[in-house]
């Protein structure tokens, strides 16, 4: 059970940040072990949204924004580089 739950969280967590990464332009040198740190960041904070607001589980869709959002904050407050223009095609 709880070996199938890591797989579980290791293989949605790579596909959700994996779809993050590829929603906000512009390179994110990152390794997949931290794509899949990204998604499962994602999944657990539109899980918890969603309890809040809705008080049920999130779905893919707040898990993916949640992640697009967490890897908009990481490339503003961590990289100190913006979302568009010349300037969000330089690498880390």
């Amino acid at each position: 059970m709880t070996i199938g739950l890591l797989i579980f969280l290791a293989l949605g967590g790579f596909v959700v940040g994996g779809l993050a990464r590829l929603a906000v332009p512009g390179p994110d040198p990152m390794p997949w072990w931290a794509t899949i740190l990204l998604g499962v960041a994602g999944m657990w904070i539109g899980g918890i949204v969603a309890w809040v607001l809705f008080g049920r589980s999130a779905g893919f869709f707040l898990s993916l924004l949640s992640a697009v959002l967490l890897l908009i904050a990481y490339r503003k407050l961590v990289q100190k580089r913006p979302l568009t223009g010349p300037g969000a095609r330089r690498a880390a």
